[in-house]
């Protein structure tokens, strides 16, 4: 029963893969309507020539009582305000089945096992993928980064691609240091951070290339960033971000001190891991820092925020994999 659970996971975890491509190239495409439709508003503006005025609108107003017609320049390209495109909602639609076929995947492993779906390398990336994506998609109620799916969707796709060719293993119990409530709550909090991280990174990107394009001659590449928010919104926006995946940070290394005195006797030593997840902290605790008390702005802030999730992808690929300690034995 249970390699057969174990088998159908691996199933649904191909056919997630497979939704997110679609996923990834129809974003792509609205990438690419939305730097078609600049070009044509554009184009369009450029030939009215003199008569700009069939790109104005009359607009009444009152004023004392009396009213007055004022005629408003129309927007002549489309801005972050615009209606998504097709593209962008077949994404968005198929980001969501790609995310229940996901969580099915995560679920049945889960089942399998016996426990959480998170006890090694590749229960962690399984689980860690699918926050991801769910945060993306939580997130837009609050503020539209659909503009973010190719990145998302595409990080999701190497890291569970890395994941099911390297990392699979078959179901095994859980080693005695395992085997506590703090693997729920320390590795979950971890990766939930983890899943804010990935977006401010997402938004520190489209920010370096939305300051590199501001303030020069008008260029026919990535004009699709014209419908995006502007280098300073989305500067506010990474740091919003950011400052979430930190609070849920800095509970994982203090939830992590905690269990480590109760599996090992001792609350810090020196472990690689444990020094990776203290220098991820650093380096975002010096993002707000800089940010708010030294005026970091533009450029400077964005690549300190993606230096810090470069540091959470070295963690992630690298010590978890190479690096020998204390925590070698689990995959994590």
């Amino acid at each position: 029963m249970t390699t057969t659970l174990a088998t159908y996971s691996v199933v649904l975890t191909y056919s997630a893969m497979a939704v997110y491509v679609v996923a990834f190239i129809a974003f792509a495409l609205d990438m690419a309507k939305r730097a078609g439709d600049v070009t044509a508003a554009t184009t369009g503006s450029a030939n009215a020539g003199s008569g700009a005025a069939a790109a104005a609108k009359t607009v009444a107003t009152v004023r004392g009582g009396t009213v007055v017609l004022e005629r408003v320049d129309a927007p002549t390209t489309p801005g972050p305000g615009r209606r998504g495109s097709k593209f962008e909602r077949v994404g968005m639609a198929m980001t969501v089945l790609g995310l229940v076929l996901h969580i099915g995947s995560d679920v049945l492993r889960g089942i399998a096992a016996d426990r959480v779906p998170w006890g090694n390398m590749f229960e962690f990336s399984l689980t860690g993928t699918a926050l991801i994506i769910l945060i993306f998609l939580l997130v837009q109620f609050w503020q539209n980064l659909r503009f973010l799916g190719v990145f998302i969707t595409g990080l999701t796709i190497i890291l569970l691609g890395i994941a099911t060719v390297n990392y699979y293993v078959p179901v095994v119990p859980l080693q005695p240091a395992l085997q506590s409530y703090w693997l729920v709550i320390h590795v979950f909090v971890a990766i939930s951070g983890t899943g804010f991280f990935a977006l401010g990174a997402g938004l520190a990107v489209s920010q370096l290339v939305q300051t590199y394009r501001q303030g020069r001659p008008a260029s026919k590449q990535l004009r699709f960033m014209e419908t995006l928010p502007d280098a300073d919104r989305l500067e506010v926006l990474t740091y919003r971000v950011i400052l979430v995946g930190f609070v849920l940070w800095t509970f994982t290394l203090i939830a992590g001190a905690i269990w480590a005195e109760r599996a090992w006797g001792r609350y810090w030593g020196w472990d690689t891991k444990e020094v990776w997840t203290f220098i991820i902290w650093v380096v975002y605790a010096g993002y707000i820092h800089a940010r708010a008390t030294r005026g970091w702005r533009g450029a400077r802030s964005s690549w300190l925020a993606l230096i810090g999730f470069g540091a959470v992808m070295f963690n992630f690929s690298v010590v978890n994999v190479f690096f020998k300690g204390l925590h070698s034995y689990s995959g994590l």
